[in-house]
């Protein structure tokens, strides 16, 4: 039996990624999977990836309208969430005397906003047992060159769990953070192809005491042990996946 048999699972920001590795380790180990992202292309790709049962819901978790659909979705199709992994987050590069309010509303309204509301409106279907597990980043705990907003959010997403696992105590939900270091994603490509100097991405595997990139199924092997009884007298922590990084 897996270890998630029976259990429903969510995962936001799924469509690439360390929320796709950890879609398919939740299937593998008996998990039904409802993946959620913004582009529909690249849902349908990773709906393909994780293989028949996957429930792919395409929406932006910054806009309520697209939370409410989503969960009006998992109510009508699961009825109920076992599992839920507010996975979905954005960066920008910016020092500070460059940062734009576009970018800093940008990054806070999904990072901040989208997992708060992510959280919020899944709760109903959640019941005692259940596992929340927000995203947060080793950028939250040090600081990093030209990504202080990032950054800023990520420490808000610790401060969450903290806040969180106390609000839920009583409801038997437990809550707590995964903190990748640096991992080969589609989303570090990304920031590398629109400012992230040549200099600070070469720099991000000295920084890990093991001396590599994490893979995304390294991460999403956490996110199992985060999502399953494994972890049943675990709530408002924090674990970091980071090579070291954030550690030594």
């Amino acid at each position: 039996m897996g270890r998630l048999e029976g259990k429903i699972a969510v995962i936001t920001g799924a469509n690439s990624g360390i929320g796709l590795a950890s879609a398919r380790r939740f299937a593998a180990e008996g998990a039904e999977v409802v993946i959620t992202g913004r582009r529909r292309d690249a849902l349908d790709k990773a709906a393909e990836i994780i293989g028949a049962g996957v429930l792919a819901i395409q929406g932006d978790i910054s806009d309520p309208r697209d939370l409410d659909r989503l969960f009006e979705t998992v109510k009508s199709a699961k009825g109920r969430i076992d599992v839920l992994f507010a996975n979905a987050g954005l960066g920008a590069i910016a020092p500070l005397g460059l940062i734009s309010e576009e970018s800093f509303d940008k990054v806070f309204d999904v990072n901040v906003k989208g997992t708060l509301f992510t959280v919020q409106k899944a709760l109903p279907l959640m019941k005692a047992g259940g596992s929340i597990i927000l995203t947060g980043s080793t950028a939250g705990a040090k600081g990093t060159q030209a990504f202080s907003v990032y950054s800023a959010s990520k420490a808000a997403i610790r401060s969450f769990a903290r806040s969180w696992a106390i609000d839920l105590k009583d409801a038997g939900i437990r809550v707590n953070v995964l903190s990748p270091g640096p991992t080969k994603t589609p989303g570090l490509d990304g920031l590398a192809t629109s400012g992230l100097p040549d200099d600070m991405l070469a720099g991000l595997i000295p920084q890990t005491t093991l001396g590599r990139m994490g893979d995304p199924d390294e991460i999403a092997a956490v996110a199992l042990m985060l999502a399953s009884d494994d972890s049943s007298f675990m709530t408002g922590a924090e674990v970091f996946v980071d090579g070291g990084q954030a550690q030594v």
